[in-house]
């Protein structure tokens, strides 16, 4: 992990009609970081995910990537949305995996991959193919390349989801909650995934209620509460020496998994 911040997010606020969902966000991720983001259901995680990733429109505030600002320019002292081309530039450097896998049904697993590959990064389909293969390989799933979504189990899918963020070597890497719609049984294999990528330097911002992955896995903890940042610090600070009353309370359901007081 480097020193250099990757993605700075400074007061950002998000507003679905009258109800404020994001109150003045600040986040730094740093270069080879995993942050992950904690807190109950409704607390703005997955909206601040999806404003990083311009699947939804930030307010107000900055979200600056490579100190790049994220959709939006300010000219004369108002915001200006960039143009799509721009737009879908940013998108590029930026991966992101789903709750619900979201692969084509009709594409291969292969094709799944290489669709990003080919359509946006302009490559040819032997290159693409090639790349493809090697990132099944990676999670496990290079005996399975010719099958489709259908004939896969819920944790394959998303596995070849993960191939396939991965595949566009993004700068920036967001995890949506992606063990939620899975069953029990097939948690343990995407998360074995996201652990061998962290481990080898992917910066990842991870929504996740899988507290035990969190604690070992991230670098730095970020629990939301209501549209804010409650508390942040390393997993011992978040884990063993909460500080926020709500925080404490959220973390009270985990007691029996975590085998200790909180």
């Amino acid at each position: 992990m480097s020193d250099q911040v990757l993605l700075q997010a400074r007061g950002v606020r998000k507003s679905f009609g009258t109800v404020e969902v994001l109150k003045g966000i600040d986040l730094d991720v740093r270069q080879g970081q995993v942050v992950s983001l904690i807190g109950a259901s409704g607390s703005g995680k997955t909206t601040f995910l999806r404003c990083v990733n311009l699947l939804e429109e930030h307010d107000g505030g900055d979200i600056l990537l490579d100190g790049d600002p994220i959709g939006y320019r300010v000219a004369d002292g108002r915001r200006k949305r960039l143009s799509e081309t721009k737009v879908s530039a940013q998108r590029a450097r930026i991966g992101m995996v789903f709750q619900s896998f979201n692969l084509f049904p009709h594409l291969t697993a292969e094709g799944n991959v290489m669709l990003g590959l080919t359509k946006v990064l302009g490559k040819g389909k032997a290159e693409a193919r090639d790349i493809a293969g090697h990132w099944l390989d990676r999670v496990g799933l290079g005996a399975r390349r010719g099958h489709y979504p259908y004939q896969l189990s819920g944790g394959q899918q998303q596995r070849v989801a993960i191939a396939r963020a991965v595949a566009m070597q993004p700068r920036l890497l967001l995890f949506d909650e992606v063990t939620s719609a899975l069953d029990p049984e097939l948690v343990a294999e995407v998360l074995g995934v996201m652990q061998k990528l962290a481990e080898e330097g992917m910066t990842m911002l991870v929504v996740s209620h899988e507290m035990l992955f969190v604690r070992e896995v991230s670098h730095h903890v970020v629990f939301m509460d209501q549209g804010r940042v409650a508390q942040a610090g390393s997993p011992a600070e978040i884990f063993d020496r909460p500080e926020n009353e709500r925080l404490k309370g959220f973390l009270g359901r985990f007691h029996a998994m975590f085998g200790q007081a909180v």
